[in-house]
Formats: C-alpha cells, structure tokens, sequence
C-alpha cells in the first residue's frame, strides 16, 4: 500500500488587512496559531484572503522563483556569479541539468498548496458566516477561487498535473495528515486541473468586484478575464485540449478588450510608463503582488540586504551586469560603489542575443528595448560631504565629473566603432563584445530596468515595489495568438498592431516623426505566425517572470532554446518541459514503484 506523510500546513501564516474597504493596500502581519474555528469569522476569512495573497509572494520576486519564470529560455541565461560558483540551482535550470532535489522547484511544490488549501477552507467555511451579507460572501468566494486557479496554474505550468484531491476530496479543505499522493493517472488528473481552473475562473470573472481599487492590489473581474484567456490557450496546447479552447480564449481576452472602459483598464500611450516607478498602479496593471515601499515588516522581509529567497523581491538586483568593475579609467572607478539606480550587481542573468539581434533588431522605430533595458550608465556616487569633494577631485584628474556618461552599449558594432574612433573617453561596447558565458572579456550587457527601485534604505537592499503579475497588454497577445491558432489569422493583426503602433511612441517625437515609426511598426496577415507572436511577446513583456511557461506550455521551448540559447542547447530535451516532482516528494512515497509518480527521465 501507498503512503505519503502529506501534510498541507494551511495555518502557518495568517494574516490580517489593516483598515477597511478595499482601497486599503495588503499590509501583511502573521500570526501563527490558529484553529479551523478562526475560518468561521468574518475576521478569520479576511485575514484567510490576505494570507492567500501574501503567499504568492514566495512565487514573484525572490530568487528561486525569478529562475524558475526566466532561466534557460531563449531570452535569459546564467550570469558570471552562477558560472563561478554562485546560485547552483541556476546552473542546473540554465544548462538543463535538473536534480529533483532543486532548491527553485521546492517553493512552488511546498508552498501553493498551503494556498491552495487554505482557499479550500475560505470556500468551505464562507458560506455560513453569519455575519457576512450575501454580497459580501460572493465577493470573498470569487476572490479565493481567483486566487487558486493562480496558485494551480504556478504549478501546472511547472510541473504538468497535480493534485486537485488533497485528502478530503476533489478541491475540498483537508486539515489533517493524509497518506495519499493522488497524481495518477496523470492525464485524467490534468484534465481536472484545466477544468478546475476554467471554472474558478470562470466564475470570478462574473462574481469579482468589475474594477480594482486604484491604489492596491486586489483581483478584479479584468484579471480574471486575463487569466481565463491564458489558461483556455494553454489548455489548447495540453494532452486535455477540448475543441473549443482556443475560440473561447479568443473570446475571453476579446471581451475585456472590448470593455475596456467598463474594466477600468487601458494600454497607456507610453510603454515606457507601464513599469516606471511611482506608476505602480497604473490602468495597464491588471495584477500586481502587494509591497510596500520602505516598510519591511510589511512586506515579510526579516534582514532586506541579506535575504534573497521567502518572500523578497530581488528582481532589481539579479539582473545587472558588473557596471562596477567595467567603469575604471587609471584607478578611478567612475561608479562608485552601488548607486541605487543601478541596482545590486548580482548578475545571476544575462540575455542572450536573441534579445538583440532578433527580438529586438529594430532599435528605432520600437521604442520597447531602450524601455526594457539600461545600455548607459553615468558616472555616478553615493558619498556626500567630504567624500563627496574628494571624490569629484579624483574624477576631474581623470577628465570626468558625475553624470557624465561612464559606459555605452552600442545598439551596433558599427556604432561602437565609430564612437571609439571618434576617441570617446568612456567605455565603449558593440553587441559582438557583449558578455556570453562563450564571451567572457567584458562582464557587461543590457541590463533589464523594469524593477529599477530608487526607493531603498541601502544600495544592498531588496525592492519594495510591487511585482506585476498581468498587464492588460497581454490580452491582446492572447487574443492574437487564439485568432491565429482557431483559423482566423487576420483578426490577429489589428490587434498586434495596436501595441507595435503604441511601441512608436517616444517622447519628443513630431507628429510627422510618429506617423512615420507607427507606419514602419505595422505588419500585414503574412506576418503572422507562432513565433512571429513570441517575438512580439518578447518586445512587450521580456524578463516579466512568464518566458519559461510560456514556452513550455506552447511545446516549443526545445526548439528555441536549442536555436537561441547556447548554454542550454547541449542537454535540454523534451522531456525538460516539465521539472522533476522534487526529491522529497517522491521519497516520502512507500510504494516499491515509486517512479510512476515522478515525471518522465528524472
């Protein structure tokens, strides 16, 4: 007989909401000893709900988490402190060599389905609360079923099927030890994974407040729209694909489209303020994970300049090149330790050129690369005072002052030889010279600014920035995508028109200036096909935590990893779309035939 000790610790951080209605951000504060009882409550299932939210912390922004969305794709490799020793568990999701044992793969595994089952008891217990008005417990109902569709969908998008049945049941609240793994037989148990997040979905996209608040973070019936969309088009590509999937994702994502005003949701007219800071919540964010500038007690963050798992977020840090080490004229270092605009220089990723040469080969009239990346950094300091003084003298010895440029990355070799000739004091680079783990000379490379946080207490610190979860921008990638894969391609194009038409926009542009980028942006119906829109997806949501599902669940990630990332390509195989259900699951089971519990090859 089978046994596994599966124990899901639903009460182990509660959490309650300070102040009243929902224009009140989740500001987070655990508790930790607390009994079914407390779920009888209206007190207790608020707090259930935050405490749901706070949990989808551990899966945007800490570390593991940032590897499992963005490692080993044809967008991002490994960095030079993973080359040499820093992040294992990078290593082995960049050069698909995948023990079960993978740190990155723990946190999902043992995490969401605390989510998932602490939603189990908010669904259990809401109805017969008495001191909730019927409104108010549809609201809370919706709401937990928004939130466990996401949490499954995190885990099916890594692991293939899960359990829907955690002891007590189909999607039932269980709060005692159960000796069950119930995976099997997989494709029944996928296909009740799809179902039960379609109706999740379905029925929060009807039953969700229809607007967020303007200034938090809680789902609405837009990112319910969203979601519902993306998991009918994942659907479509899966083993329990139905006829009629990629029909109802386009009819999803184009009803929120259609309605957008209704929604409260819209493309801005700048791409280059959709993740600028102090935008945080602006209408082209559908859903963000709530933190607090500043406030780490809030935002669960025990030590911010050491910690880079739980539930940080170190986005801002793990994607920047040594910018340090490379800006040093004659002993002078022209940046000075870390300046907050900069960010950590922790260099866990580095893009692959895909990003340049392919994804984003048109530099000028795509305003979306020079939004997504820093290629100029200034000469720059956080002394002040004496230092400050002193530290000026030193540059003026060398020929510079702060806020002169420090380093350049070329969009062209052509470029960088030209400014090079030109006898430029700074540092100069083409993309030929960019980093690559089998290009070492020069530790630079575009780094990502999307999590660019200023607002910090030390230049080692993580972000207290929200983590943008879906952009209302996607709606129309997924509605795209669905038009082209349901037959009817040229409903496809104004719709991926719309956002290359956005991405022309810079600031300063003439009328005349614009029409004219807006015209080169256009594509035709011929245009349009599956990796034509994961270029696209690339332009508009690149290094946005959804790269490596969004390949793996389109079957595709083998082939574009093989044709763009060279540090993957060796290893990687089909069986790595899905990872290895960790170690420690699978020991725990005592049947002899442990391995059909296990994906395939690990």
């Amino acid at each position: 007989m089978m046994k596994r000790k599966y124990k899901i610790p639903v009460l182990l951080s509660m959490a309650l909401l300070l102040g009243t209605g929902c224009e009140k951000r989740l500001e987070e504060h655990p508790y930790t000893s607390f009994t079914t009882d407390y779920f009888k409550s209206a007190e207790g299932i608020r707090s259930a709900i935050v405490s749901v939210y706070s949990g989808l912390r551990y899966d945007f922004g800490p570390v593991g988490a940032l590897g499992l969305a963005n490692m080993g794709t044809d967008e991002w490799t490994y960095g030079d402190q993973v080359a040499t020793g820093q992040e294992p568990q990078f290593l082995e999701l960049g050069t698909y060599k995948i023990a079960a044992t993978n740190g990155a793969i723990l946190t999902p595994w043992n995490r969401n389905y605390s989510n998932i089952n602490l939603c189990n008891a908010i669904l259990q217990f809401t109805p017969d609360i008495s001191n909730l008005n019927e409104s108010e417990k549809n609201a809370i109902i919706a709401e937990a079923r928004f939130l466990r569709a996401q949490n499954y969908l995190l885990l099916v998008e890594q692991f293939g099927a899960v359990p829907v049945d955690l002891g007590s049941g189909d999607l039932v609240f269980t709060n005692q030890p159960y000796t069950g793994f119930n995976r099997l037989p997989v494709d029944a148990i996928l296909v009740k994974d799809f179902q039960a997040m379609i109706d999740d979905l379905t029925f929060a996209s009807q039953n969700l407040p229809v607007t967020r608040p303007s200034n938090a973070f809680r789902v609405s019936q837009a990112a319910a729209l969203h979601l519902l969309s993306k998991v009918y088009l994942f659907r479509a590509y899966s083993s329990a694909k139905q006829a009629d999937d990629f029909k109802n994702a386009y009819n999803t994502a184009m009803e929120l489209i259609n309605n957008k005003g209704k929604y409260g949701v819209e493309l801005l007219a700048d791409y280059g303020m959709i993740h600028k800071q102090g935008n945080d919540y602006n209408r082209e964010i559908l859903f963000s994970i709530e933190r607090l500038p500043l406030n780490n007690a809030s935002n669960e963050v025990a030590d911010p300049s050491n910690t880079f798992d739980g539930k940080v977020n170190i986005a801002a840090n793990m994607f920047q090149p040594n910018y340090q080490g490379a800006a040093v004229v004659s002993g002078v270092s022209l940046i000075d330790d870390r300046p907050l605009q900069y960010g950590r220089p922790l260099r866990r990723f580095a893009p692959t050129a895909y990003i340049w040469q392919q994804a984003f080969a048109d530099k000028i009239n795509d305003s979306r690369y020079d939004n997504t990346f820093r290629t100029l950094w200034r000469v720059a300091t956080l002394r002040t005072g004496a230092d400050l003084e002193a530290f000026k003298t030193k540059l003026a010895g060398v020929g510079f002052a702060i806020g002169d440029t420090a380093i350049y990355l070329a969009p062209s070799d052509a470029r960088a030889s030209a400014l090079k000739s030109a006898g430029k004091k700074y540092k100069v680079l083409g993309p030929s010279e960019y980093y690559s783990n089998q290009n070492t000379a020069n530790n630079l490379y575009p780094a990502l600014k999307k999590y660019d946080d200023t607002v910090r207490a030390n230049y080692q610190d993580v972000s207290g920035r929200p983590f943008v979860v879906s952009k209302f921008s996607e709606a129309y990638l997924l509605a795209a995508e669905a038009a082209l894969q349901d037959g009817h391609p040229a409903d496809a194009v104004p719709l991926i028109n719309t956002l290359r038409e956005r991405a022309a926009f810079r600031p300063g542009l003439s009328d005349t200036e614009l029409a004219a980028r807006k015209t080169a942006m256009r594509i035709s119906v011929g245009d349009i096909n599956l990796n034509f829109i994961l270029d696209e997806r690339t332009r508009e949501l690149c290094g946005e935590s959804v790269r490596w599902p969004d390949l793996a669940m389109r079957k595709v990630l083998v082939q574009r990893v093989k044709q763009y990332n060279p540090d993957g390509a060796p290893n990687i195989q089909d069986y790595h779309l899905l990872r290895p259900i960790p170690d420690s699951q699978i020991k725990s089971v005592t049947d002899p035939d442990r391995a059909k519990y296990q994906n395939p090859h690990y």
